[in-house]
């Protein structure tokens, strides 16, 4: 099974970056990246050291409901890039492990998908997960603070 990384759609970065309300209702906060720790959710890149950047509330669900999960991401503040293919480990997967968990076509948590895993073996658990029919895309998720990093789907 080929798998494929996905970043926040392009048109969700571009309301935020033109500061457009956040899953809570508040504009996007501007600050400055600092060295390599901020992660941008539409690029999959680092954010350089000193650009301005926008910490904001996400939610990575169509609607809200109960495992709709509501948490803060990193963007760039300027418009930015989405890769354009998504078959590459993004650079912002740059810690030693991270929370993979599965979810089925109506954005429910498929139980027991859910683990902290190595970062090299996310590609090896997020296809197993995808193997089974209940499960229609992954989460990637910081295994420290649960904070949203991207999406993993069937290429």
């Amino acid at each position: 099974m080929t798998i494929c990384f996905k970043p926040i759609p392009t048109e969700i970065a571009r309301h935020y970056q033109a500061g457009g309300a956040d899953a809570n209702g508040q504009a996007p906060e501007r600050v400055i990246a600092a060295a390599g720790t901020n992660p941008c959710r539409h690029c999959l890149t680092m954010i350089p050291e000193g650009a301005p950047m926008l910490i904001l509330a996400h939610r990575p669900f169509p609607a809200p409901q109960p495992y709709a999960e509501i948490g803060p991401i990193f963007l760039c503040a300027e418009a930015c890039e989405a890769p354009a293919d998504g078959d590459a480990m993004p650079q912002i997967l740059a810690s030693p492990d991270y929370i993979i968990r599965g979810y089925s076509a109506d954005h429910r948590i498929v139980y027991g998908t859910g683990a902290v895993v190595p970062t090299a073996r996310i590609e090896v658990e997020a296809e197993a997960r995808l193997a089974d029919p209940a499960v229609a895309y992954c989460h990637v998720r910081s295994a420290r603070n649960n904070c949203y990093q991207l999406r993993i789907e069937r290429a």
